[in-house]
């Protein structure tokens, strides 16, 4: 399978999820981005086109961290559920944006759980 072939799979995925996902203000959409080397997790207002708030491994207190991508992507969703309980935020719809559940999608995921987010 082709590199182009991957990406367009993922994408009519995403499209499919997408039109059933959407986000609120009082339940917003838990978005999440996975590069090779860094995990993103974002939440979102899709009513008002805004984006509450993010968190990625590229964030301070997590980068300085030397574990496995894994291990940070826990720390992802454990901070995305900070963040939001912050902002009184307590459920939220999950996106996995295409990704298949596992690995570090599902980490993150369950990580945000055990911190207090509903979905």
């Amino acid at each position: 399978m082709s590199i182009k072939n991957n990406l367009t799979t993922r994408q009519k995925i995403k499209y499919r999820i997408r039109k059933r996902v959407n986000g609120t203000s009082e339940r917003p959409r838990l978005v999440i981005f996975r590069s090779l080397s860094n995990m993103y997790a974002t939440l979102v207002d899709d009513v008002k086109g805004v984006t509450i708030c993010s968190v990625s491994t590229l964030s301070k207190e997590i980068k300085e961290e030397k574990t496995n991508k894994t291990d940070k992507s826990k720390i992802v969703g454990k901070l995305i559920a900070r963040k939001a309980s912050e902002k009184n935020i307590k459920k939220v719809v999950f996106d996995r944006n295409g990704y298949l559940y596992h690995g570090r999608v599902k980490a993150v995921a369950d990580a945000a759980r055990e911190a207090g987010l509903e979905f």
